[in-house]
């Protein structure tokens, strides 16, 4: 199946980590081909520095464009408009424009509130310079007052300027499927890209779904749970489920992939081999 990937990798806390992570993403764009790596940000100035090193060697060493995140929260138009400055200069064409949590002990929220406003900013200072990614939610956000004000909101960011959404994790296709219809319905075409959570760890997805408002289907939580120590009969049907999951996405016609890599190789391959999604030489 021929269909577009694309990778999301965080910054790495040391020098080893970062050698490692060019390692991973070498890997990547020689079996994959992506069309991007994405590198996470943190608000208010916890990850920034590294996240701009990650960047970098990512644009200049990879072989494959990178694609920054950029929160607005706790921050400013002016060091945004710095941010977007050193991003253009280092050749960078894709942003992946996000509201982000206010960091821990931050009561400022800074110059923007909703992410709408960071989008309509960069099209502001940036004309059309960059294709602004932006985040979506088939199982709405967990902060969101209900599904109709969650889809209000997304749909003031493509009004904004947003060339493509990036969709938060999900097991549960009929979400996905649910959420683009509700969209289409609204005159919203832009491409909306399931993002893509590997299975290989129970308790780091249970509480990365509970903190995110991702809904882990009872039934999958109970599979997983009986599996208990047994790591590799637990990955072993995780990723099972989400070959399968990948699968499904790609025959009812999702328009590109996004994975969540944890920056990590193998999860992330293995499920591209066995989807039949590695590209054709």
């Amino acid at each position: 199946m021929s269909i577009a990937l694309s990778c999301e990798f965080f910054p790495p806390k040391s020098d080893e980590g970062a050698a490692k992570l060019m390692g991973v993403a070498g890997q990547f764009a020689q079996a994959l081909a992506p069309e991007y790596f994405s590198v996470t940000y943190g608000a208010g100035g916890s990850t920034q520095e590294r996240s701009f090193a990650t960047v970098r060697a990512i644009q200049q060493e990879s072989g494959v464009p990178a694609a920054p995140h950029l929160s607005c929260i706790g921050s400013t138009r002016e060091g945004i408009a710095a941010l977007l400055d050193d991003y253009r200069a280092l050749g960078i064409r894709r942003i992946v424009a996000l509201r982000g949590d206010l960091p821990s002990g931050m009561r400022d929220p800074g110059d923007f509130r909703y992410a709408s406003e960071l989008v309509a900013f960069i099209r502001e200072h940036s004309g059309a310079h960059f294709h602004i990614e932006v985040a979506a939610y088939p199982e709405f956000h967990p902060q969101a007052l209900n599904a109709e004000a969650d889809l209000r909101h997304f749909k003031e960011k493509v009004d904004a300027g947003a060339d493509g959404a990036i969709t938060q994790y999900f097991y549960s296709i009929e979400a996905y499927s649910r959420f683009v219809e509700d969209c289409t319905r609204r005159g919203l075409t832009i491409p909306i890209v399931p993002g893509i959570m590997p299975i290989s760890n129970y308790t780091q997805l249970a509480r990365f779904s509970d903190a995110c408002g991702a809904d882990l289907p009872r039934w999958l939580r109970k599979r997983l749970e009986a599996y208990g120590d047994d790591l590799p009969s637990l990955r072993a049907f995780g990723h099972e489920v989400v070959a399968a999951l990948c699968t499904r996405l790609v025959e009812e016609g999702a328009p590109a992939l996004h994975f969540y890599t944890m920056n990590q190789a193998e999860p992330t391959m293995a499920l591209c081999r066995d989807a039949g999604l590695l590209p054709t030489r």
